[in-house]
């Protein structure tokens, strides 16, 4: 599906070795049979006061004809391999995709680049987050100074020494980069000055060929060379920024911000360990607000080089996420991130595209502490408990609950809870909430590895038209809460729908247990 000139090197190189590795061991096989049958006969001709002497000088011959065989051999087929493959790489930039082709073979490390540095240098301590953005000269409007500034005015002093923000101008007109560097310098000299904020650009160079490229998807010769060009842009920004931080968020250079980020997306990533993924999606829209571990960097780069001509960066992203094994899509909402511009960076075309699951305001995700979650009502096909109390937009679904029935989060550890609000039904289905029920917290965690419950409980109220939400929990309740308990009170005919569990901590974010969300016994 991706054929391309580095991917028919490896080709060429994977047949003159595996040509390698069969024409020798045939010849050597050959030439060993032959080598022993004449051994045998000299040996059965021998008298027996000279096998002594005879035997060792015989096993000396057989191995340096052995060795002189095995090296003539080799050298002839990689030779061969090696004409075959130059003369595949005949364009003019073919000393350009050999090496691009020989960095590729190491996809666990970077790509051996050398950057200029025009605003900025990397400071010595790792960050939590690095914010990735490429930037190229627009025909009709620049976004990139706006989005820079809302970056770092939605962000408090405390977020902000735990960001770093890389700008890969990524325009081969080298004065129009001057220029805008002379801007954002001038604008933005304390963040630089702190180390917040780089601004790099890598030489035209080390591009791999923009023209002649394949015109998959009928698509017109300038936008397939925007797009290929597009691709490297990232994967020589995601290469640089790959020992910045522990995480690195790709943003798009027309983005308004939500308030306190950061803090939101920290909240996501604590609940998320213990589980795997590869990218958390924090917008629906484009190359936005996309989250990976920064150790997944320099295969990421390496993939959007290798497929750099076959198609938008957005669809690679999406077969990058699947050959790691996450299958589907995790984004959270409401989204972090908006896309503001009007215009497009492809030759100006308008680009009105806007997340309406964006909130500016500040987000107030909930911290939801590492749980194991248990309920007997009768689960529909995959909608477990789990989803309820996740932060991704799922939910739990069960058959009608009969009066006793229950839906019981254990905390793996006590804690202090200042708030808790739970949503029943959808907008679609709106009549399976849950109608009669009650919210209750609980202590000393009793019962088996299978089912676990508290042996007390104190009511916090009663749902209203399927929802409830109770604050100050931690002013009106005197022990650290270890189950939060959905009880019903009275059977219903209609299904139920338990939409978002959330849970608020009076614990700083920091210090919560880092186990996982949930774990469904």
């Amino acid at each position: 599906m991706f054929p391309s000139n580095q991917m028919q090197a490896f080709l060429i190189c994977e047949k003159a070795a595996s040509q390698s590795h069969i024409l020798t061991q045939r010849i050597s096989c050959q030439m060993s049979v032959s080598i022993l049958r004449r051994v045998w006969k000299s040996l059965d001709k021998m008298r027996c006061f000279r096998k002594r002497s005879t035997i060792p000088f015989l096993g000396v011959l057989i191995t340096s004809l052995l060795f002189l065989n095995l090296y003539i051999d080799d050298q002839y087929v990689l030779e061969a391999g090696e004409r075959q493959l130059r003369e595949t790489m005949h364009s003019p930039h073919s000393e350009r995709y050999v090496h691009n082709f020989r960095d590729l073979t190491n996809f666990s490390g970077t790509i051996n680049i050398t950057y200029r540095y025009l605003a900025g240098n990397p400071q010595p301590r790792k960050k939590y987050l690095t914010i990735g953005l490429s930037s190229v000269k627009r025909q009709k409007g620049n976004y990139l100074m706006e989005t820079i500034k809302s970056i770092f005015d939605q962000s408090s002093y405390e977020e902000l020494k735990e960001i770093v923000v890389v700008v890969h101008l990524a325009d081969f007109d080298l004065a129009w980069c001057e220029n805008l560097v002379q801007d954002i310098s001038r604008r933005f000299a304390h963040h630089i000055i702190a180390g917040r904020l780089l601004v790099i650009n890598a030489p035209e160079e080390y591009y791999p060929s923009l023209d002649g490229l394949k015109r998959n998807y009928n698509d017109p010769e300038d936008r397939v060379r925007f797009r290929s060009k597009q691709n490297v842009d990232y994967a020589f920004l995601l290469n640089f920024c790959t020992n910045l931080s522990d995480f690195y968020m790709m943003l798009e250079d027309d983005v308004r911000c939500s308030q306190n980020f950061l803090t939101s997306l920290k909240k996501v990533v604590t609940s998320r360990q213990g589980s795997y993924w590869v990218m958390l999606e924090f917008s629906k829209l484009g190359y936005i607000g996309k989250l990976y571990h920064s150790r997944d960097l320099p295969r990421l780069a390496h993939f959007l080089l290798m497929f750099y001509q076959e198609m938008p960066c957005d669809w690679l992203l999406i077969h990058f996420r699947g050959l790691l094994a996450q299958k589907d899509v995790i984004r959270f909402k409401p989204s972090l991130f908006q896309h503001m511009g009007y215009y497009s960076s492809y030759q100006g075309v308008e680009n009105r595209l806007k997340d309406d699951d964006f909130e500016e305001a500040f987000v107030d995700l909930p911290d939801n502490p590492p749980a194991s979650l248990y309920t007997n009502i009768n689960v529909f096909e995959n909608y477990d408990a789990t989803k309820a109390y996740s932060s991704v937009d799922e939910y739990f679904w069960g058959k009608p609950p009969s009066t006793g029935d229950f839906f019981v989060i254990v905390l793996h550890e006590p804690t202090q809870i200042s708030k808790i609000k739970i949503v029943t039904g959808t907008n679609d289905r709106h009549l399976d909430i849950l109608q009669y029920g009650a919210l209750e917290v609980g202590e000393q965690i009793v019962g088996t590895k299978r089912e676990k419950q508290c042996s007390s409980y104190i009511t916090l109220g009663e749902f209203k038209n399927g929802n409830i939400e109770v604050q100050d929990i931690d002013h009106k309740i005197a022990f650290d809460i270890e189950c939060v308990r959905i009880v019903v009170t009275a059977s219903q005919k209609e299904w139920l729908i338990i939409r978002s569990i959330s849970l608020w901590t009076t614990q700083p974010l920091g210090q919560l247990n880092t186990e996982g969300p949930y774990h469904l016994d």
